[in-house]
């Protein structure tokens, strides 16, 4: 998912994103514990998913603050 098109999420939207992202993480985590993943990039390409999704939402967080401070 590229930044533009997370950028044109709601703040709702994202945090759910998140939510089963890291879901999805746990379980591939899991998996990997176990037994060998098919593709071990998963797991990185997850994580960085997750750290886009994450930054993008504290932007636009910080915005509406400041939106609402300076009203």
């Amino acid at each position: 998912m590229k930044p533009k098109e997370i950028r044109a999420m709601s703040l709702e939207e994202i945090a759910q994103r998140i939510r089963s992202e890291e879901q999805e993480l746990r379980q591939l985590r899991f998996q990997h514990a176990v037994a060998q993943i098919e593709n071990p990039m998963l797991l990185r390409n997850k994580r960085r998913l997750i750290a886009r999704l994450k930054t993008i939402y504290n932007e636009k967080l910080r915005e509406a603050r400041q939106a609402s401070v300076n009203e």
